[in-house]
């Protein structure tokens, strides 16, 4: 359980240019697909997080 805390906290930690340098630098289809999922959820959060603050 601990490490998947850890994990996740390493993950939330990354910006945009951290994801797309992790696509650019992956050395399979797998690990690009990964990434851009990651990115994909990191950005929607902060969409999420802009809207909410605009809503209120």
């Amino acid at each position: 359980m601990l490490r998947n805390i850890v994990i996740y906290k390493e993950i939330a930690k990354l910006n945009a240019d951290d994801t797309l340098q992790l696509v650019l630098e992956s050395e399979t289809e797998e690990e690009k697909d990964f990434y851009e999922m990651v990115g994909d959820f990191l950005l929607q959060r902060k969409q999420r997080e802009v809207l909410e603050r605009n809503s209120i």
